[in-house]
């Protein structure tokens, strides 16, 4: 058995945008490219690594006990998509996978509802062989004694977060000791976890938001002027209310709060931060908030940006009693494993979409709110720029 040892070993956005993407764009596709922001180099041969890592991930198939977990704690997600996860399989077909001067590429390409569900499985596959391919060993003994301090921190400080660290775990061994660690030792303060699976094997609530690959591709389709209006209005005729947390970051903050309406105000119940300074994020929102006469004492901020305990804490105290507030913390408690050994800066965007097989490919591009952040050409960048009047 490979790395990836069940369909549930991926973060709930996956499962989430997949059903929206079948509801309302059955026909359209994606392609989605790896991205090192490093850019660092790949052993020799690392390719045919991950390439018989994802033809292992072909063999996985929704279990009895996984299908009842997933009808009983995702509700959100109808019976005809869950009928399509029983049968669904992993395609390698799907994926190119090739090496260039020790750079690592790789594109994913299909149904959007289908292919979209590669990114965080892929991200975890490489970042995990990466570690053990170039020899890094983990200290076990640090990484469970800084996991529980943490927690208690968090319990301490009556912080409440959810792990966001699977894409860019250590390994699956870790993620899975943390996630119990942070179980036994943050008490309440741990709301859950984005991963399905460890979610399901240690009875804990599943977190999670939708993704930049949303707005993304509602930016391809219907221009960057409404692309967060309109991802906004899909996802509440996807879900009717539920799953009520949106990213702003994908074409800037900035533009995201003009397209954020009182409706969406109402309806939706945070905002998350993923990218920016927090606090000059925290004093806009506040802001629309009261413009739009909606009481952000009743509403939440979600932060996600490469956080730590530390930062989490000033952040709250920050926000003080205007806004309630919530983290999402990755890296920082699944990769923090001592013997120097640091996290991989890697994602696997959205870069070209089309409504049908016949259609062109359009590019998908994201901003954020910081420069190094940006995704797609820089022909397509500076277009978007310039219509939203950010030049």
């Amino acid at each position: 058995m490979g790395i990836i040892k069940s369909i549930l070993d991926t973060d709930l956005y996956k499962f989430t945008t997949s059903y929206a993407y079948s509801k309302l764009f059955p026909r359209a596709y994606g392609e989605f490219e790896f991205v090192d922001r490093s850019n660092g180099d790949y052993p020799d041969g690392f390719d045919l690594l991950v390439r018989r890592e994802l033809e292992t991930m072909s063999t996985l198939a929704l279990t009895i006990d996984e299908e009842a977990f997933v009808r009983k704690s995702l509700p959100y997600l109808p019976p005809i998509y869950i009928d399509f996860l029983k049968g669904f399989r992993f395609d390698p077909a799907e994926v190119q996978v090739w090496m260039e001067d020790h750079k690592l590429h790789i594109k994913a390409s299909g149904l959007l509802y289908r292919v979209t569900l590669w990114e965080t499985p892929v991200l975890a596959t490489i970042s995990e062989l990466y570690f053990r391919e170039t020899g890094q060993q983990p200290d076990l003994k640090y990484m469970e004694e800084s996991a529980i301090e943490k927690a208690r921190k968090m319990k301490e400080e009556h912080i409440t977060f959810s792990l966001f660290g699977m894409r860019r775990r250590f390994s699956f061994d870790i993620e899975d000791r943390v996630t119990e660690l942070l179980k036994q030792h943050a008490g309440d303060s741990l709301f859950g976890t984005s991963n399905v699976y460890l979610a399901y094997k240690h009875k804990v609530n599943v977190s999670g938001t939708h993704p930049h690959e949303w707005v993304q591709f509602h930016g391809s389709i219907y221009g960057y002027k409404m692309a967060n209006y309109m991802a906004m209005e899909d996802w509440i005729n996807a879900y009717d209310g539920d799953l009520g947390t949106v990213l702003t970051d994908t074409y800037t903050t900035d533009i995201f709060l003009r397209n954020f309406s009182k409706k969406h105000a109402a309806l939706f119940t945070s905002l998350r931060h993923d990218s920016g300074d927090p606090f000059v994020f925290t004093d806009k929102v506040v802001r629309r908030y009261e413009e739009l006469r909606v009481n952000p004492k009743l509403k939440y901020l979600v932060f996600s940006d490469g956080l730590n305990v530390d930062k989490a804490i000033e952040i709250k105290n920050y926000c003080g009693d205007r806004i309630g507030v919530t983290f999402g913390i990755g890296t920082n408690l699944t990769n923090d494993v001592g013997n120097n050994i640091k996290g991989m800066n890697i994602v696997m965007k959205l870069f070209r979409c089309k409504m049908t097989a016949k259609e062109r490919w359009q590019e998908c591009i994201k901003l954020s709110d910081v420069e190094g952040k940006h995704t797609g050409s820089e022909r397509e960048i500076r277009l978007a720029q310039e219509t939203l009047g950010l030049v």
